[in-house]
């Protein structure tokens, strides 16, 4: 007998601990439409090419994490390790990009190779927002708000913001020219990992967690120093209209995000409630990139927030089932057809029913209704299939008449009438 395990860094997510992330992602989904953000969908199967030229050859994620092979017709392919890469090769593909700007939003599993840890998988899951097509100060101002808000509904706690600038395109490489020759004289002194990026990701190097290494980073010239006056205005204008939205941030002028891409402002929101900082949402600016991959000059921002970290922040009120309303009683051949015949119709209705399909006594389908909690239930047996009608009864605190009730199959504004009364069912079919 073979005993099949999962992948190591893939989880199965069973029913129960679905219920709490049906319910965050409801909150998010609701979030993104009252914000006027569309969804978008792209294939897991992307072309490896896509990802180094959008990526970048140099980042750890196409150099090290990458799930990467050659399918039949010998063309490398590769399970996508982010979402925006997708989303400007689908923009491009579609010609897209000639309508006026536009908010996406995506949510769905990407995959990296690396060391499976609590609230990071091989297989993980991550929800992605992008706005294509805006320049303007105010849309990084709304996608952080956004990102914030978002977090904020799901009862995260601790939460912290970090933003820095890397500048426009000139800016970055007038500093990678100087930080390059401070590295060729203090590379010895960097741990290895920082030494190996020297050559391939600069700039990954501000962001290392390396003690040592930072200590070191303290003397090493500073990007903000080689920016242009318009990058510093921006920045400082950013400051200023989160300071009048009461949004709290840090500035962190070693936070460069880990992708090639971004521009101007970077930015990631952590939580101490894991009890260290955890990055829940990383995002940043992003001009060059669909212009990178082939198509017209476009400004972009966007963020990500990995949701099986989110998951782990989100308190447990968000694990409460909604229980049954009404479950359904049946024993009979006759019975069994007509209870399946009603609980088709009671699909239509806001509420959740169920169908014993068991075919045992009454008595243990009654168990089995307390068991769930239902709220209500409907009894079809021999003398209800006789008569064409079917009891229903409040199943909880049963008290009065005025609770139960016996309903003819073609009757259904009576039934109407008894869901509104006792379960408060108003948005009737």
């Amino acid at each position: 007998m073979n005993n099949f395990k999962n992948l190591r860094g893939t989880v199965d997510l069973l029913p129960d601990q679905l219920i709490k992330w049906q319910n965050v992602e409801k909150i998010i989904i609701e979030q993104l439409f009252r914000s006027s953000v569309k969804e978008i969908r792209t294939p897991i199967l992307e072309m490896t090419e896509l990802f180094m030229r959008g990526i970048g050859e140099g980042t750890d994620v196409v150099s090290k994490e990458m799930y990467t092979f050659l399918d039949r017709g010998e063309r490398s392919c590769t399970l996508r390790p982010e979402g925006t890469a997708s989303v400007a090769r689908a923009l491009i593909q579609h010609g897209i990009l000639t309508r006026p700007s536009q908010k996406l939003w995506y949510m769905g599993p990407m995959f990296r190779y690396e060391r499976p840890q609590a609230g990071r998988q091989r297989q993980f899951h991550q929800l992605g927002v992008e706005f294509i097509g805006y320049e303007s100060v105010n849309s990084d101002i709304e996608i952080i708000t956004l990102a914030w808000d978002i977090l904020e509904k799901l009862g995260i706690k601790e939460l912290n913001l970090e933003i820095n600038t890397l500048g426009d395109h000139i800016d970055r490489s007038n500093f990678q020219k100087a930080f390059l020759k401070w590295l060729e004289v203090n590379k010895n002194s960097l741990d290895l990992d920082s030494q190996r990026r020297i050559d391939k990701n600069p700039l990954r190097i501000l962001d290392t967690k390396n003690v040592q290494t930072k200590k070191i980073l303290e003397d090493a010239p500073r990007l903000f120093d080689f920016l242009s006056e318009n990058s510093i205005e921006r920045y400082i204008t950013i400051k200023e209209k989160l300071k009048f939205l009461k949004i709290p941030f840090i500035e962190n002028f070693n936070l460069v995000r880990g992708l090639d891409y971004y521009t101007h402002t970077a930015f990631e929101i952590t939580s101490g409630a894991l009890g260290s900082q955890a990055t829940v949402c990383g995002g940043g600016r992003y001009d060059n990139l669909i212009s990178q991959m082939g198509g017209t000059e476009t400004p972009a921002i966007g963020f990500a927030i990995g949701l099986e970290r989110l998951i782990l922040l989100c308190g447990n009120e968000l694990e409460e089932r909604r229980e049954t309303d009404i479950y359904i009683v049946n024993k009979g051949v006759d019975a069994e057809i007509l209870a399946i015949k009603l609980s088709r119709k009671l699909r239509n209705y806001d509420l959740i029913s169920e169908l014993d399909l068991s075919g045992s006594s009454f008595s243990k389908q009654f168990k089995k209704a307390n068991k769930l909690k239902a709220k209500s239930i409907i009894i079809i047996g021999d003398d209800e299939v006789l008569k064409n009608q079917f009891i229903i009864r409040l199943f909880k605190n049963f008290s009065s008449e005025n609770q139960e009730e016996t309903i003819s199959f073609d009757d259904d504004t009576k039934l109407d009438n008894w869901l509104n009364k006792n379960l408060g069912i108003k948005d009737l079919p």
